[in-house]
């Protein structure tokens, strides 16, 4: 079942083929590995700026242009995915932090050179939901069972006071937060990911039950997860039901990806690989499910594993 309230319904069930999916967002390393590898120039870099949430400037920042209806994002030339907050910040410490400031056109071309694609809206969503049914967020209902934090959000009063409870000030590792039921972590939160489908509100009002892949028209693509400047006050799209969107040349400080890729019944069959493409390597242990049936083989940027399906509820 995908959607829920806040506007993102109809419920309605869909039936996916079974898919791979990273189970980490693409990281830093990973990133940088592609372009040392393709010589790839990213559009907040061909553009010459990138937007920056103003608290990670530093104090005596030059004032720069400032989003009119959110301006705790701040215009900074020379920000990109290297410079995260523009000329004098770098990567240092951050090699395993999500890539940030890069486009739907840079995350494609990183899923095509690493041999993969973008996933779909529903199988984000399926994945991200960890097998619980209509449940907030992909561990339940509770942000903070037993008081235990599990993704990375703004705590305090946004934007002006972050009480960081988990000591991160911006993106957080892609491993920070323990997974989800089919083993993605940061589904919620610290990032928003890429989808491939284009954006429509009114989608899921007509949109196909079986492998759904977005309206055949729109301007803008879908984004999933919320981030690390998401907070109750004004942005609770840290749900695994909440849909948003951007234009697919955008790029920003708290926006990121993670990949998908086909998989087939000759895939099942071939048994425990290694698969190599590109500078980057993932060892493939296969488990075998039946391809008519709700399926999900979920992979990480170093292990891929396959969870067994399940029905949808009333479905096949």
């Amino acid at each position: 079942m995908v959607g829920s309230g806040d506007g993102e319904g109809p419920v309605h069930e869909v039936t996916l083929d079974p898919y791979w999916i990273d189970r980490c967002a693409v990281s830093n390393a990973d990133f940088g590995a592609f372009v040392a590898a393709t010589g790839h120039v990213t559009d907040a870099e061909r553009y010459g700026w990138s937007f920056v949430f103003t608290g990670l400037l530093p104090a005596g920042f030059p004032d720069t242009r400032a989003v009119a209806s959110a301006p705790w994002w701040r215009q900074v030339h020379g920000a990109h995915w290297r410079r995260p907050e523009g000329p004098g910040s770098d990567l240092a410490d951050r090699a395993g932090h999500p890539v940030v400031h890069v486009s739907w056109w840079d995350a494609s071309h990183y899923a095509a050179w690493a041999g993969k694609r973008l996933p779909t809206e529903a199988e984000w969503e399926y994945a991200a939901r960890g097998g619980l049914e209509q449940a907030v967020f992909p561990w339940g209902d509770d942000m903070e069972p037993g008081g235990e934090r599990r993704m990375n959000v703004w705590q305090g009063s946004f934007p002006d006071r972050h009480t960081r409870p988990d000591g991160w000030y911006g993106t957080a590792p892609v491993t920070a937060y323990p997974p989800g039921g089919h083993g993605l972590y940061n589904a919620c939160g610290n990032v928003w990911e890429w989808c491939a489908d284009r954006y429509a509100p009114d989608y899921y009002a007509r949109s196909p039950r079986a492998n759904p892949r977005g309206p055949g028209s729109g301007v803008t693509r879908v984004i999933r997860g919320g981030s690390y400047l998401c907070h109750a006050s004004y942005c609770r799209r840290y749900r695994v039901a909440a849909r948003s969107s951007s234009t697919p040349d955008s790029s920003t400080g708290h926006q990121g990806f993670r990949c998908a890729a086909d998989a087939g019944p000759s895939a099942l069959a071939e048994g425990p690989r290694t698969a190599v493409r590109g500078q980057s390597r993932w060892n493939m242990p296969i488990s075998s499910f039946s391809t008519s049936a709700k399926a999900s083989p979920l992979t990480s940027t170093t292990t891929w594993r396959i969870v067994p399906p399940r029905n949808p509820k009333g479905g096949p």
